[in-house]
């Protein structure tokens, strides 16, 4: 790839990894959607490089982002991650990671799937944006903050409008990758 990518991903060989290979790709699977909901949420007040080196550290504390078994932890485990330093070590985060869960089984249980229910917010395909440059990008969008009003009603904690709308940038459901950036249209034919 070259050094024409995403200005956000460089000097960093782990964010230009992510950047090549997911950031932007239409996901439709319900557990990576999981995951990614609750780093996007643990990731608020701090760059994303610093969750994506903590990435790992998640899924061993969070066993593998299953939902049914953070929906049960106990006092006694919130206190275990709270001296885990391989998350961010933060009881709101943690806190919400099981309200998020529950959240998550409830929808999961009434929908057909996760999926099926986050992705309504764009019309159930990606949204093509045509970005030239990282100042244009948007922090937040309609459709993030009808996403974050929804959630928050279903439940879920650490879902405002900018977190929703980064969410909506990793999982796909906008390619804000720039125009002058070779994933933009790898991503786009992707979305097609």
């Amino acid at each position: 790839m070259t050094d024409k990518r995403c200005d956000w991903c460089h000097g960093n060989s782990l964010y230009q990894a992510y950047h090549d290979s997911e950031w932007g790709i239409p996901c439709y699977d319900d557990n990576k959607l999981f995951e990614f909901i609750i780093l996007e949420g643990a990731q608020a007040g701090l760059s994303w490089i610093t969750i994506l080196k903590r990435r790992e550290g998640y899924r061993q504390a969070f066993d593998q982002f299953n939902p049914e078994k953070i929906a049960c932890y106990s006092n006694n485990k919130i206190d275990q991650l709270m001296q885990d330093t391989s998350i961010i070590r933060n009881r709101l985060k943690i806190e919400s990671a099981i309200k998020n869960a529950k959240a998550y089984l409830t929808i999961c249980a009434r929908e057909s799937s996760f999926a099926d229910y986050i992705w309504q917010f764009v019309g159930g395909k990606p949204i093509q944006n045509h970005f030239p440059s990282l100042s244009k990008v948007p922090a937040l969008t309609p459709e993030s903050e009808a996403m974050s009003k929804a959630l928050k009603k279903e439940g879920f904690n650490f879902v405002g409008p900018t977190i929703c709308y980064a969410y909506m940038q990793s999982m796909g459901m906008v390619n804000d990758h720039l125009t002058s950036c070779p994933r933009y249209s790898e991503v786009q034919q992707l979305s097609a």
